[in-house]
């Protein structure tokens, strides 16, 4: 069973899988299960798994320019992803801004999803370049945070130490909001958004402090608006530079993103066939183990006696660490070809180029 995630930045999880099943040799049944927990591909996966209708939507990148998006609708119910609108691929390393950047774009796609009838609207959330705790998404329902004098906060994190209320309700036509993510982390603190994930995102440790302290303002003016309580420290509040929070605030349920993915394609009863797992991720890492698609493929072989394989771009997990979570083994591609500008080049070759030893090893 090979069933990846995304290679960020280089391959989907699709592509990613493809390149595995032609690098295997034997002649073993491969079943083919590419997975997201919430982030880039979350849309493409569930689409692959449900069917449904894909409806092209026009949004705009964490900077406002114009990007491509597009909502999946099975049933009632609309499947979009933050990535689409405010992902970390979409910007250069230069471009890199958390103190400016806005997720004014996913309200943009959560719009478009209320007026084509959706009654609820799941959200995936992962590999944002945002930390403006959904406030741009919700100036883009109708809710723009306002400061004391009543004039609109300019987009970004950073400004919302200014932000005293919203200066109106999101349009939202009483749809049910989810959101999809495998992150725990709460909105501030030493475990918040900004200082787990600024750093990749831009940030400075002085904006850090600055960017922690304007969420904890934000925080208030959205337990004020909505009518909820302890929203800082609400798990799951801190995913996706604190969208996580704002969907909370608005009556949204937080789900786990690799457990939504796994019912939808049956992924429990395709482990239970399965002689040999083979997962893996852009970057293996400590972060991999906490609840992400390759932690949840690992302790589910683990529970099954089933070894499981993490192919990896690179690998930055101990090995007992590793173990313990059910990894039998890891193989990275900046090990396989000796070069990080090598496996990110030819991820695809490289991916095929392990399989074809893995085959030699575990084959039938």
């Amino acid at each position: 069973m090979i069933c990846p995630d995304k290679f960020a930045g280089t391959l989907s999880a699709s592509a990613v899988a493809d390149a595995v099943a032609e690098g295997w040799s034997g002649s073993d049944d491969l079943v083919r299960r590419p997975l997201s927990d919430g982030g880039p591909g979350f849309v493409e996966v569930l689409s692959g798994a449900l069917g449904g209708r894909l409806l092209p939507v026009e949004t705009v990148d964490p900077l406002g320019r114009p990007a491509p998006g597009e909502i999946l609708l099975a049933g009632g119910t609309a499947y979009l992803e933050s990535a689409q609108a405010c992902g970390l691929h979409l910007l250069d390393s230069e471009e890199r801004n958390p103190n400016t950047a806005t997720s004014y774009g996913l309200g943009l796609l959560i719009a478009a999803a209320v007026e084509a009838g959706a009654t609820e609207v799941v959200i995936g959330l992962g590999g944002s370049a945002v930390n403006d705790a959904g406030a741009g998404m919700l100036a883009a329902l109708g809710a723009a945070p306002v400061d004391a004098a009543g004039y609109a906060v300019p987009y970004g994190g950073a400004y919302l130490n200014a932000a005293a209320a919203l200066g109106g309700a999101p349009r939202l036509r009483d749809v049910r909001l989810v959101a999809a993510t495998d992150v725990d982390n709460p909105l501030t603190g030493l475990h918040g958004a900004s200082k787990i994930y600024g750093p990749q995102k831009g940030a400075t440790d002085e904006d850090i402090y600055r960017l922690d302290a304007a969420l904890e303002v934000f925080a208030g003016v959205l337990e004020k608006a909505f009518g909820v309580t302890d929203l800082q420290r609400a798990p799951g509040g801190g995913a996706a530079g604190g969208i996580g929070a704002a969907l909370i605030a608005l009556g949204g349920r937080v789900v786990s993103g690799i457990g939504l993915v796994s019912t939808a394609i049956g992924l429990e009863k395709e482990l239970d066939a399965a002689g040999l797992v083979i997962t893996g991720e852009g970057s293996f890492d400590h972060q991999s183990l906490r609840g992400k698609v390759v932690a949840g493929i690992a302790n589910g072989a683990r529970d099954r006696g089933l070894p499981c394989i993490v192919l990896c771009g690179r690998n930055e997990t101990g090995y007992r660490e590793a173990a313990s979570a059910g990894v039998t083994e890891t193989l990275s591609l900046t090990e396989h070809f000796g070069s990080e500008e090598t496996a990110l080049r030819e991820p695809a070759r490289g991916l095929r180029e392990l399989a074809g030893h893995l085959s030699q090893q575990w084959s039938r």
